[in-house]
């Protein structure tokens, strides 16, 4: 529930937040709840206000400004030049262009603390990629992570909205030109991570780790990446030596992506040229900006069969992450085989036993109650589901469970769970936020992208869109299961039917 409120004037306001115009809000973790006020940059959405309350560490933080500079601060004061990089920090957070972890924001220990980086905001308006402000932030990221935590031996700097900067670029996300716009910045960004860890190396901290240059591709369509990123290879591979086991990484998303305005997480690829709402999303928006071709070409293209956005498969993003994988030490894992998409047959219905197996999923999304049941068949095959989400309008329950009614009828017509996983996974619209109850998905971008990523995980493998890593990071074990967490057995258990208490 958001409420508009005027802005209100806040004592002590960092010099880098003067003159930016702010709105306040009123937002509440948990619809049960009181609501929080929250003071954000007018031109933020209104999803970095929840963003927000996530990530602060104390209630009393209700703006922006205050909530960083809580942990800007103490970074700053043991810097070699305090008050730049405390300007540096601010001016990275106001411009939306990069953000630490949650643990930073709240001041918690974290084994690989991280910072993440929106590329389309280092893409101008004319196409130009600002290599020098990349390499500024990367090397003061990497400064200010080992002010906070000096006993991290690795880090996970990584980037994200990967997508919209190839539609900006009006680059087909399975091409080969895009795929050498991505590596060379991966590139770029970890010669200037090797570079800001060696300095901190000089300080007399030993033995240290050998700076490896993987090869740059041979061109690359952004003017003057290449020559940038080979410079900083070169003033890295002179170092020879640095801090660091690791400097680069995508990790599970968090609430950090949603205070940034980021849309499609890491690198990950655009599956749907359609938003939520039925609408283009904005990286398609942002294609046929590019192109210069208007929506009524891209209309006529798609009823003659072509694709005008250039909507890329998995194929394409295992490519991607092929061409990553070099510059970046830590990935979620993605399959090493597709799962085979069916065509319907159109032969009828195969409805549902009328005793079914199944299981009962419950979350919050941004604080919004959800409950996902699952319909199986006796082989295990899905075959239905729906949604319950107990406290909200009476409008949206019935638009979800006739969603989910949809849904449960291609099932049962043969349509396969991929084709709707492909479609609906990554829309964008309210209830959105953080996810509580399932450690496998910890953020969501609409009810029907928690939904299709979880169905995908559990009933397709496809880990890789739920976010989880399967492989523990150094021999870490697996975090403790959550109150609404499942236990992990190859059964799911089956629903207990309630038992009566008669009471006197």
């Amino acid at each position: 529930m958001f409420k508009d409120r005027p802005a209100a004037r806040r004592p002590r306001t960092p010099e880098a937040w003067r003159g930016i115009r702010l709105c306040r809000l009123e937002t509440g973790a948990d619809p049960d709840g009181a609501v929080e006020p929250v003071v954000i940059p007018a031109s933020w959405a209104t999803q970095s206000a929840a963003a927000l309350v996530a990530l602060r560490a104390t209630p009393r933080h209700i703006s922006t400004a205050e909530a960083a500079e809580s942990w800007i601060a103490p970074i700053a004061r043991c810097a070699a030049q305090p008050n730049a990089m405390a300007a540096d920090l601010h001016r990275l957070l106001i411009t939306r262009r990069a953000s630490p972890s949650a643990s930073i924001w709240r001041g918690q220990p974290e084994a690989i603390p991280g910072f993440v980086f929106n590329l389309p905001s280092f893409l101008d308006e004319i196409g130009q990629f600002d290599a020098p402000g990349l390499g500024k932030a990367v090397e003061t990221a990497v400064d200010a992570l080992s002010i906070a935590a000096p006993a991290a031996q690795r880090l996970a700097l990584g980037v994200a909205d990967l997508s919209l900067l190839l539609a900006r670029l009006d680059l087909d996300y399975g091409s080969e030109d895009a795929r050498a716009v991505a590596a060379t910045i991966a590139g770029l960004l970890a010669a200037h991570a090797d570079i800001a860890s060696a300095r901190h190396l000089a300080r007399g901290i030993a033995p240290g780790c050998a700076i490896s240059l993987p090869a740059l591709p041979p061109q690359c369509r952004l003017p003057g990446l290449t020559a940038a990123a080979r410079a900083a290879q070169s003033r890295a591979g002179a170092l020879g030596l640095r801090q660091h086991r690791s400097l680069t990484g995508i990790m599970p998303p968090g609430p950090v992506e949603a205070l940034l305005g980021v849309e499609t997480i890491g690198i990950a690829a655009p599956l749907s040229a359609l938003s939520g709402d039925g609408s283009l999303a904005s990286w398609a928006r942002a294609r046929l900006a590019a192109s210069g071709r208007p929506a009524e070409a891209a209309l006529a293209a798609s009823l003659a069969g072509i694709d005008p956005f250039g909507v890329a498969d998995r194929a394409a993003l295992q490519d991607m992450h092929a061409a990553i994988a070099p510059f970046c030490a830590i990935l979620p894992e993605l399959q090493t085989t597709l799962p085979q998409r069916t065509t319907p047959t159109g032969t009828g219905r195969d409805k549902l036993p009328t005793r079914r197996g199944g299981y009962t999923q419950k979350v919050a999304i941004g604080g919004h109650k959800l409950f996902l049941r699952t319909g199986e068949y006796p082989d295990g095959r899905l075959g239905e589901i729906t949604l319950t989400l107990p406290r909200e309008s009476a409008a949206f329950r019935g638009m979800a469970d006739a969603l989910a009614t949809a849904v449960s009828l291609g099932l049962q017509h043969g349509v396969p769970l991929d084709d709707f996983v492909d479609e609906f996974a990554f829309t964008r619209f309210g209830l959105a936020g953080t996810v509580e109850g399932d450690p496998a998905i910890t953020q969501a971008s609409s009810l029907l992208d928690y939904t299709f990523r979880h169905l995908a995980a559990n009933y397709l493998g496809r880990n890789d869109l739920a976010g989880a890593m399967d492989e523990q990071i150094d021999g870490a074990t697996s975090p403790p299961l959550l109150p609404l967490d499942l236990p992990e057995t190859e059964a799911r258990p089956k629903r207990q039917r309630p038992a009566l208490k008669l009471v006197s």
